[in-house]
């Protein structure tokens, strides 16, 4: 005999423990019933979930320097392409304008090559030189070229560093923490951003959903894309515990499982134009979903033991112990049944935990 065929004999036994010996005996209180039908059911489904920005942003210096000029104030919003810093210019101007002189010297070599080489064309025709001084001179004007746009790109390089030194904002969003003030000395290798610029007017919340639950969720729509386009608007249950005002949508499901925990990742998008949700914060995501043909049965028709949930029927006068599977609703008060019951079904709904199977039962005529 296995485990489980022991635990099923024990369960039976519990049940039937005080079931009368004499079939005569009249019962001492009658029971509410109630006649399963099968209905259309909502049901709610919340999951933990992180919030983040549309796009959080950290921003480092490309050039090194002391900031000199702070523009921005923490908590600010700012636009794209908006100053936000400004590093020390002075050695940057300097270098830029080395740059550019050393462009001009480098032009004017380009332009003695070209003259010396275009002479020595004209001594060529007149056999005055020989083809290797030519080639020299040819050689010598493409060396120049060379140098020329070595000289440029360093140019262009040095009106780069210069323009870094505004440290401007990358999109549009709002200024975070300001570790780095006026005379601060930073560079491309910190480890810490100067600021972080979150672009918060919709806020992307994550969260996981299981392998199983997905697959049904999908199954349902038909297609992953079908189903992130035609769910419904789902909310968000905020940390305090309040609803927040606006609904969001599911904007993509991840295509990975996760190995660790058999999850799957899901993305919603929740307007914010009040500025209520903050990067970094956390609640839960609530999927409301309606079920179109469920058993729906009291919890407090159900008792439990051994970890398996009972009901009662009320078959030929008496109480019949039957094992059902559940699935929770977030009323905290009633319970889908997946299996163990049929439409039609009289279950007992009150007094569950003074019955016994085999107990004989009088009941009261059914509400309407």
């Amino acid at each position: 005999m296995n485990k489980r065929t022991i635990v099923a004999a024990f369960v039976l036994l519990s049940l039937a423990g005080c079931k009368p010996s004499g079939g005569g005996q009249k019962p001492a209180h009658r029971y509410s019933t109630m006649t399963l039908v099968r209905r259309p059911v909502e049901l709610s489904e919340s999951y933990t979930a992180s919030i983040r920005g549309r796009q959080d942003i950290d921003i480092y210096p490309q050039v090194a320097g002391t900031i000199v000029r702070l523009c921005v104030r923490e908590g600010q919003r700012v636009r794209k392409g908006e100053l936000l810093f400004v590093i020390d210019q002075a050695p940057y101007r300097a270098a830029l304008r080395t740059a550019t002189a050393n462009v001009h010297a480098a032009e004017a070599q380009v332009e003695t090559a070209r003259l010396d080489y275009e002479s020595k064309r004209t001594l060529l025709r007149e056999e005055v030189i020989s083809e290797y001084e030519l080639a020299t001179a040819r050689n010598a004007l493409a060396a120049a070229e060379a140098a020329a746009e070595q000289a440029r790109a360093q140019e262009a390089d040095a009106r780069n560093s210069l323009s870094y030194t505004e440290v401007k904002s990358p999109s549009d969003g709002t200024v975070g923490t300001l570790p780095f003030r006026v005379g601060a000395l930073v560079g491309p290798s910190m480890s810490r951003p100067l600021t972080t610029v979150s672009d918060n007017a919709a806020m992307c919340v994550y969260f996981s959903m299981t392998e199983n639950r997905l697959r049904s969720l999908v199954r349902s729509y038909g297609t992953p894309e079908e189903a992130i386009e035609r769910m419904p608007p789902v909310a968000l249950v905020l940390g305090d515990g309040t609803a927040y005002e606006a609904t969001g949508r599911i904007e993509t499901i991840s295509g990975v499982v996760s190995e660790q925990t058999g999850t799957v990742q899901v993305r919603a998008v929740f307007p914010n134009e009040k500025r209520l949700l903050w990067s970094g914060g956390s609640g839960n995501v609530v999927i409301v979903r309606t079920e179109a043909d469920a058993l729906v049965v009291p919890q407090s028709a159900t008792t439990e033991l051994q970890d398996k949930v009972f009901v009662y029927k009320a078959e030929d006068g008496k109480a019949v112990a039957a094992e059902i599977a559940v699935e929770r609703l977030s009323d905290g008060r009633t319970y889908i049944v997946r299996s163990g019951l049929e439409a039609g079904d009289r279950i007992i709904t009150e007094g569950v935990g003074l019955l016994r199977d085999g107990m004989l039962i009088e009941t009261k005529e059914e509400a309407q």
